[in-house]
């Protein structure tokens, strides 16, 4: 029993291993596209190549798992296999669908993202961060020209006299102008310096001086945070350290200012290669979300099409007499009902194909033996006559017996001879046929079967011009010598013994098959319409001296030899015998 499988025998994935390799892909998507947007957004980089490299190798890979796939798919449509037109179709419906189903949403998306660049890249981001530290340098400015206005305005000495001893953070009578934060006197003690008096927060006090010549301080945060410093030389080995107050504020809001104005060059930086990093996180992350599909679609529908393909060649195989044919479908398939069913069908046709080609058989066989019944006792009844006639010449009139003895005696020989060819053609037509196949050119074995009948019928021309002579097939010669005979001798009684006969072969191909297509025309009387059905029917003939059994016979053979044989005729046009017969190609 023949067995056909109903999924896809070969595959490079099944669809549950495509859809998981999708769910992942969509996670990476999430998790890298994160480490996209921060890279870019807040750093102001794009990946570097090995990062690149990575992003890539998933397309890459489904690039060729969609190749192969469409390969596969574009070769099933060359070779004209079945279903294959029917996969292309349901292919195309199924991107219609997604094409109508995103259309909308990839409509607004690009129109948002084509606003927002709009709305982006009028953001003037460098002017804003130049007014910002242009703004923080006057106001740095202005606290210089104060606090120098203070220092050349304000003698500390009395407030640091009044500090000197003192415990309090502002003693009595030590009151500081607005904007100082804190006043410091160090004096020399050796290699070091040792506080002598402070005034201010105790926040701002320092351990030392932070430098040892006259003038502003180079501000270090966080120990200058809100302050500028300024040194001054009052006595000899003694230094004095006046702070004054920014505000708290300052420094934070600096930082601020340099902070944003690194995000807006960043922006920048994206607002310039926003197209760039566009098509690389399409190519990264929309792209291979995009092949995933179409691989899994056409998955898909060779998955669903498979199964009709084969519901199809099994029905064209029954159609052509194989009820030996059963699909085997996977557990849980969508069309195992049906596949079920069509498979109990098949069991039920060939039982009962079955039954009708026994009951066929004992009817033609019953019909063969009434017809050859039938056609034995023609010639017996002539037998018994003249064998009659010789005994009773022989007892009423001996003498005189050898006036008829000859012709009764030839009469019952011809009828023999009768009955012996009849008997022949029946074994031939009934018992199995024991072929000696060898290789022949069909041109050279046409020619020798039909060169003895151009000389005894001499009116009748034989055409065997478009018999090409490479044309070699292996089968038993002497079988096909006696189907040429069977059909010209049918052909020369349908003429008259007057007309042409042509004969053409040639090499064709049906169902990736090779074919030897041999025709034999004859421009006779043709066949009538009721005697089409007959031709191939045991002991029909319309010849008077023919026993009906030549074409059966012819049909027979041809069939012995895996072939087929038809004709087209039409009354006073002639007819036309097709035989087609396999080629074995000749090693």
């Amino acid at each position: 029993m023949k067995t056909v499988r109903a999924t896809p025998k070969y595959s490079i994935i099944n669809v549950r291993g495509l859809i998981f390799i999708y769910i992942l892909l969509c996670i990476l998507t999430v998790l890298f596209s994160r480490s996209f947007f921060s890279d870019t957004l807040y750093e102001g980089r794009v990946p570097d190549r090995l990062n690149l490299i990575v992003f890539f190798t998933i397309p890459a890979v489904l690039v060729v798992f969609l190749g192969l796939s469409a390969y596969r798919l574009l070769g099933d449509i060359i070779a004209r296999k079945p279903g294959s037109k029917f996969e292309v179709r349901l292919l195309a419906y199924f991107f219609i669908i997604v094409i109508f189903a995103a259309a909308p949403m990839s409509i607004v998306t690009g129109i948002s993202i084509a606003e927002i660049l709009r709305f982006w890249r009028n953001i003037d981001t460098v002017a804003a961060t130049a007014a910002a530290r242009s703004f923080t340098v006057d106001n740095y400015s202005l606290h210089i020209e104060k606090f120098e206005s203070i220092l050349k305005e304000t003698d500390f000495s009395a407030q640091m006299a009044a500090a000197r001893g003192s415990t309090a953070a502002i003693p009595a009578g030590s009151a500081i102008p607005a904007g100082i934060a804190a006043i410091q006197d160090f004096q020399a003690d050796g290699n070091d310096w040792k506080e002598t008096a402070f005034i201010g927060e105790e926040s701002r006090r320092l351990p030392s001086p932070p430098a040892i010549r006259q003038g502003f301080v180079s501000r270090e945060l966080p120990r200058d945070m809100g302050l500028i410093r300024y040194v001054l030389f009052p006595a000899p080995n003694t230094v004095r350290l006046v702070s004054y107050n920014l505000g708290d504020d300052f420094d934070i809001g600096m930082a601020a200012i340099e902070r944003q104005g690194a995000y807006f060059e960043t922006i920048d930086f994206a607002k310039d290669n926003i197209r760039p990093l566009l098509f690389f996180y399409f190519g990264v992350f929309f792209f291979p979300t995009l092949l995933m599909t179409l691989i899994i679609a056409i998955s898909f529908t060779r998955r669903v099409t498979h199964p009709i393909v084969e519901l199809t060649e099994a029905t064209r195989r029954i159609a052509e007499g194989d009820f030996s044919i059963q699909i085997l479908s996977r557990r849980g398939d969508e069309l195992g009902l049906l596949i079920r069913s069509f498979n109990s069908m098949v069991q039920d046709l060939e039982k009962s194909r079955a039954a009708l080609v026994k009951a066929e058989k004992i009817s033609i066989w019953q019909n063969m033996a009434q017809q050859l019944a039938h056609e034995i006792k023609n010639p017996l009844t002539p037998i018994k006559l003249s064998a009659e006639r010789v005994l009773r010449r022989w007892r009423n009139e001996p003498e005189r017996i050898d006036e008829i003895l000859e012709d009764s005696m030839l009469a019952i020989i011809q009828e023999t001879e009768g009955l012996s060819t009849l008997l022949t053609e029946f074994r031939t037509l009934s018992k199995p046929a024991e072929l000696a196949q060898s290789w022949c050119r069909l041109r050279e074995t046409t020619e020798e079967t039909i060169n003895p009948y151009r000389n005894s019928y001499p009116h009748v021309q034989f055409d065997i011009g478009y018999t090409k002579d490479n044309i070699i097939i292996k089968i038993d010669k002497h079988r096909l010598a006696q189907v040429l005979t069977n059909l010209i001798i049918n052909a020369i009684d349908a003429m008259d013994g007057k007309g042409t006969i042509e004969i053409r072969a040639d090499l064709i191909r049906k169902r990736e098959i090779l074919y030897c297509r041999l025709s034999i025309k004859d421009s006779g009387k043709g066949i009538s319409p009721k005697e089409v059905p007959l031709v191939f029917t045991p002991y029909f003939t319309t010849k008077d001296s023919g026993t009906g059994l030549g074409l059966p016979i012819v049909e027979r053979i041809v069939n012995d030899h895996g072939g087929a044989i038809w004709f087209n005729s039409a009354e006073g046009m002639g007819a036309i015998f097709y035989i087609d017969l396999p080629v074995e190609e000749k090693p």
